[in-house]
């Protein structure tokens, strides 16, 4: 495989984008929703000292966001589009060699997804002047975020190589990203809903008076969900990789500052077991006033096995496409286009 003769396939195949009006619309659209969204993000942190990184985090998520939405169109008809338009066959009979055209149709997915965030670039910068941003935190989510984009983008391409119409490998893709972004949601949501048990409430009881008694415990029955065994299903929520893997930074009370830190709170929180709920008012100590910040350094993070799952399923589709798209070909699809 040769780095220039993948280059040179990507740049053909971002030259042929460059010429459509249809994609520079796309980008002037997305700029818009940007502005705002950038808007709308500095009046929702305004009350606070970390302005810069509550507006940071929702570009960033934004940008997340168009590339989940956008992404499977531009990748999802890479090579069985071409194979369709007989263009394929006349690239495959040059120098280049099956991997040159893989990567170099990867290459072009990426840097299109990229373009993305290339746009965000300016707002992003905008909401630095708000103050409060770590740079720790800037680098880590800007780098998942290029992660998410080559993770689908690689979907993208593997499915147009492994299903010969164009149309049904964009909706196939629409359907894993959706299954990722999406699906993982409504699994936890409805598999902790089916999974219930019976969870005691501990409180400390009041007298006439209305003062606490600290020698004795009330204590009631409830039948709850179990998020807690089911958690698992949103570690490869990209969004969820995302916030878990960006470093938290905290108030003084120990409230996250941005949206990466809000979302990793919720996903964390998941993970405690409601099978027994103590409040004890004569001990505020207690670890059931644990803050956002004691919580989450009292749980396990998950992104990296998210983001695993998310590799295994792009890299064996990549895979696939590499094998159905070398030359000799042994087996395609009936009806397949060849030259």
């Amino acid at each position: 495989m040769s780095l220039a003769a993948a280059w040179i396939i990507a740049r053909l195949e971002l030259t042929q984008r460059l010429r459509s009006v249809g994609w520079f619309i796309l980008l002037a659209v997305f700029a818009v929703v940007l502005l705002g969204v950038t808007g709308l993000a500095f009046a929702v942190y305004s009350w606070g000292e970390f302005v810069g990184a509550g507006v940071f985090s929702i570009v960033v998520n934004m940008v997340l966001l168009l590339v989940v939405l956008v992404s499977p169109t531009l990748s999802g008809n890479a090579i069985n589009g071409d194979r369709d338009a007989a263009t394929l066959a006349a690239v495959q009979v040059t120098a280049a060699s099956t991997g040159d055209i893989m990567v170099g149709k990867l290459l072009a997915a990426v840097a299109t997804g990229g373009a993305f965030l290339v746009v965000a670039l300016p707002f992003l910068a905008l909401s630095l002047l708000g103050g409060g941003a770590n740079p720790l935190v800037l680098l880590v989510s800007l780098l998942v975020l290029m992660v998410e984009i080559v993770v689908v983008a690689a979907i993208g391409v593997g499915l147009s190589g492994l299903i010969a119409r164009p149309l049904f490998s964009v909706a196939t893709t629409y359907l894993v990203v959706a299954a990722l972004a999406i699906g993982t949601l409504i699994l936890f949501v409805l598999g902790g809903m089916a999974i219930r048990s019976e969870s005691t409430t501990y409180t400390r009881p009041y007298d006439v008076q209305g003062d606490v008694d600290c020698d004795s415990w009330d204590s009631y029955t409830t039948e709850v969900p179990r998020f807690d065994l089911v958690w698992w299903a949103l570690a490869a929520n990209p969004f969820v990789v995302l916030a878990d893997a960006t470093p938290t930074e905290f108030t003084e009370d120990g409230y996250p500052v941005d949206l990466f830190g809000q979302i990793k709170w919720g996903v964390r929180s998941a993970q405690q077991s409601p099978l027994e709920q103590r409040y004890d008012d004569c001990d505020m100590s207690s670890s059931s006033y644990q803050t956002p910040q004691e919580l989450i350094d009292s749980t396990v993070p998950s992104w990296f096995v998210g983001l695993g799952v998310q590799v295994v399923i792009a890299g064996s589709l990549f895979a696939g496409a590499w094998a159905r798209t070398r030359t000799p070909a042994k087996r395609l699809p009936p009806g397949t286009r060849i030259a």
